[in-house]
């Protein structure tokens, strides 16, 4: 997925980091919400997560992603065999990965599934948008924790597909787009310090011992 923000926007914070979990095979590590998952594109683009997490663990090996402005919980495998076990579950869809986020108004009900498919906005990149003809299928839980007095809404978020995007996306075509999300919310929804969209917790089998393992971080917001 590529990057297009220019450099001067892109300043990541200089906050140490914070590991979840650490064994023979694999570390958890809570990202901060600004800094990029991987290098982008050009030197200036080059501070990231797993550069920083090479330092420390110089075998450090990527299994999955997280946009540069959502924070929570990320895995990575420490040995190639780990990587593929890892990389395996997330393509067939055998993590489950929940989500924490601020929206903007009162999201009604208080559950509900948002299946809509999604296609990269070429023009417009790296937006998504809906498409029902090339779209590919993307499909999300939603679940409201609060409502809280300044109008807007407190939920967990349950991706059952991984699209770029996707629950950005999905959010504001309910009308209720996450706060701080400076490519799909407009107006004081995107009026915020940071994008209100956190990793909370990560459950996957642990590629060494076959155990079903679960991480979680706090959610900053």
């Amino acid at each position: 997925m590529g990057l297009t923000m220019t450099d001067s926007t892109y300043a990541p914070p200089d906050t140490p980091l914070t590991i979840l979990h650490a064994d023979h095979a694999i570390v958890v590590v809570d990202k901060p919400s600004g800094l990029l998952s991987v290098p982008g594109r050009g030197e200036d683009l080059s501070d990231c997560l797993i550069t920083r997490l090479q330092g420390v663990y110089p075998e450090a090996l990527l299994v999955h992603r997280l946009d540069r402005d959502t924070s929570g919980v990320m895995v990575f495998a420490l040995t190639r065999h780990a990587q593929r076990l890892l990389s395996a579950q997330f393509e067939a869809r055998k993590t489950k990965k929940i989500y924490r986020a601020r929206l903007w108004g009162h999201l009604t009900p208080r559950e509900g599934r948002v299946d809509l498919p999604l296609i990269v906005d070429w023009p417009n990149r790296p937006r998504q948008h809906v498409d029902h003809v090339n779209g590919k299928p993307s499909v999300t839980d939603w679940k409201v924790i609060a409502h809280d007095p300044d109008g807007t809404t407190r939920v967990r978020l349950f991706p059952l597909t991984g699209r770029s995007h996707q629950l950005r996306v999905h959010m504001r075509e309910l009308g209720h787009p996450i706060l701080g999300d400076d490519l799909y919310a407009e107006g004081p929804a995107r009026d915020f310090p940071r994008l209100m969209l956190h990793a909370e917790t990560l459950r996957f089998t642990h590629p060494e011992t076959g155990k079903g393992v679960s991480f979680s971080s706090p959610v900053p917001f």
